[in-house]
């Protein structure tokens, strides 16, 4: 008999996947705006010196529907039910064929103001968002989280009752990071009282900060995306299994830095408590992010 995984039964949910990509460097061309080393530039994907074993581009030849057909199996294999995609085209039409399976999340870029507002009230409409996502320090100019730039957004959040995701945390990409630290959060959710807001990408160093102000925020949460489950920070994990049972929701990476399978894989040796699983990887995202 297989041995259970913490995961089985649990139908998970995974606040951040894409599919397979025909040209990974292309996906990345807006963010090297800001970089300036040319070691980066020779990556397929800025923040590619930190990843080893990265998911492989797909076929040129291979269809939209067989990319979809693909990142289904992966999911299925790994116990996930559903996932909050990048909206595209291709995410569109796996929303079509597979509607309860596919809920979208778009990103934006503060420094266009009103014209992005425009653009994610369309999206919204037409095939309803999810959440809005924003990388502060590859925005071109950097904007801070606090940055009045960023308080339409915010509250064009809260005008659709859709959450906001941020990055936190020193950058992968080799960008200055003091835009992302972790301290700015606070002023956003004491503006902000009815916003949801997720910091993404580990907000290391400072993810004792990020518990501190969870702690204090009823509307801020954290999800530890773009980390192989070994490396959650402690605190983090220490927090889960205390009072942040329902503050921490699992996100991974697919296919952008790590595969489904190294994810869940070490996701068995992560000291979270047997009650702690189901909120971590389902019922926390459910509830704040609505989906179904």
């Amino acid at each position: 008999m297989a041995q259970k995984r913490v995961q089985d039964g649990i139908g998970v949910v995974d606040l951040m996947i894409g599919f397979p990509f025909h040209n990974l460097r292309a996906v990345y061309t807006d963010t090297r705006r800001g970089l300036k080393d040319a070691a980066s530039d020779e990556l397929k994907m800025p923040a590619g010196y930190m990843f080893k074993d990265v998911p492989g581009e797909a076929e040129e030849s291979v269809t939209p529907e067989e990319v979809i057909d693909e990142t289904f199996s992966a999911m299925d294999k790994e116990g996930i039910e559903k996932g909050l995609f990048g909206f595209s085209e291709t995410a569109t039409l796996a929303k079509k064929l597979a509607p309860e399976r596919v809920y979208f999340v778009t990103e934006f870029e503060p420094n266009k103001g009103m014209e992005e507002v425009r653009r994610i009230k369309e999206i919204h409409a037409e095939h309803g968002l999810s959440a809005v996502s924003v990388f502060p320090a590859g925005s071109f100019p950097q904007v801070a989280v606090s940055d009045p730039l960023m308080y339409i957004f915010y509250a064009l959040c809260v005008e659709l009752d859709i959450v906001c995701i941020s990055n936190a945390g020193i950058a992968g990409p080799r960008y200055p990071s003091s835009v992302q630290h972790v301290m700015h959060f606070d002023q956003v959710c004491y503006d902000f009282p009815e916003l949801k807001i997720v910091m993404r990408h580990g907000a290391e160093p400072w993810e004792a900060l990020a518990v501190k102000l969870m702690l204090k925020w009823p509307n801020l949460f954290y999800m530890p995306s773009a980390f192989a489950p070994k490396y959650y920070p402690e605190a983090i994990i220490k927090y889960g299994n205390t009072r942040g049972a329902d503050k921490i929701m699992y996100a991974g990476y697919y296919p952008s830095g790590l595969t489904l399978e190294r994810i869940f894989s070490e996701m068995q040796d992560v000291p979270l408590k047997p009650e702690v699983w189901p909120k971590f990887l389902r019922e926390n995202a459910l509830q704040v992010f609505r989906m179904g």
